[in-house]
């Protein structure tokens, strides 16, 4: 920490303030969309991804089977059905889950419980909670190629691409995006994640209640989540 890297180039790019707001409001895209679909076909080797909800479209499943097919190889950090704080948009990616998989995309949910925490969370604090926090990512991180580090406010779902007002750094740094990746890679590490496969996902590690209440959700279109 506290360590200043000079990096090649950074590029800021915002969305306009009540994009969409007309009837194209979940399908019209923008400025930030636009700038991150342009960076994952331009991938040549790896993508690795950090969103805390990852609610995919026609258009994102494309992207990772295309990349795919380029021999990219993705990876992608979202939270668990018990880390996560939004089962709306859970029950999204939980409908889709299998569909991202079909595309060749590695998929890792976030543990509640995650050892990392314990860098994070000194003893002493610890001590003085009466119980064990969740703990939920709520990065939104993507880094290309070990070259290029996007940070920002954009979510991998559909609001983030067509709705709300969004914005990224891109930054085109070779040290800066190792410095990332290797903390992207650490949380993907078993005692901090569950890499999820066609015939594993950790749901069950919930409650029924919270199982019920995702249950009822599936009534709200993907598209809106």
């Amino acid at each position: 920490s506290g360590k200043l890297i000079w990096v090649d180039s950074v590029a800021f790019v915002s969305d306009i303030p009540g994009k969409n707001n007309d009837d194209r409001e979940m399908w019209g895209g923008g400025i930030t969309t636009t700038a991150l679909i342009e960076l994952v076909e331009q991938a040549q080797n790896e993508i690795l991804i950090q969103s805390p909800y990852l609610v995919t479209s026609d258009l994102s499943l494309g992207l990772f089977k295309n990349a795919g097919m380029r021999g990219v190889k993705i990876k992608i950090l979202t939270n668990s059905f018990a880390s996560t704080d939004n089962i709306d948009a859970f029950s999204g990616y939980q409908r889709n889950r299998k569909r991202i998989l079909d595309t060749g995309a590695l998929i890792f949910e976030y543990k509640p419980d995650a050892q990392i925490r314990k860098e994070i969370m000194y003893n002493d604090l610890q001590a003085e909670l009466d119980y064990s926090p969740i703990f939920a990512i709520h990065a939104k991180s993507m880094v290309i190629d070990s070259k290029i580090t996007v940070i920002g406010t954009f979510n991998l779902d559909p609001r983030s691409a067509n709705l709300n007002t969004e914005c990224v750094s891109i930054i085109y740094s070779h040290e800066i995006a190792e410095n990332v990746r290797s903390l992207m890679e650490k949380e993907l590490q078993p005692e901090n994640s569950w890499e999820v496969t066609k015939s594993f996902n950790p749901d069950s590690e919930v409650g029924i209640f919270k199982r019920f209440k995702t249950y009822i959700r599936r009534i709200i279109p993907i598209s809106i989540l």
